[in-house]
């Protein structure tokens, strides 16, 4: 809640994560968006990363869906479960801090 929002203020990338299983990735990411402008629209000026979670469970659709995506903020697939994509969302959260 509001705790979780006052202590993103310190960050200086967000990184937002949606499940690859999303009905519809880019609505849920701007659902986000839209919950931090009515927190503070200051935070819509920091850097934005959008992780693509669970791409372990994804189907060939989801893939697909995926695949075309067409964003304005960096995207990085990973899954934790078997850690597919963790070192390249290391990297570029890595690379977007420097």
């Amino acid at each position: 809640g509001l705790r979780f929002l006052r202590h993103i203020e310190r960050n200086s990338v967000l990184l937002f994560m949606v499940p690859a299983t999303s009905e519809n990735i880019k609505t849920e990411y701007e659902m986000l968006l839209h919950e931090l402008a009515e927190h503070n629209p200051e935070l819509l000026e920091k850097q934005r990363i959008l992780g693509i979670s669970k791409i372990d469970i994804a189907t060939t659709d989801d893939r697909t869906r995926i695949q075309k995506l067409k964003m304005d903020i960096p995207v990085v697939c990973f899954s934790s479960a078997t850690t597919e994509g963790i070192a390249d969302l290391k990297d570029l959260l890595w690379a977007t801090l420097h």
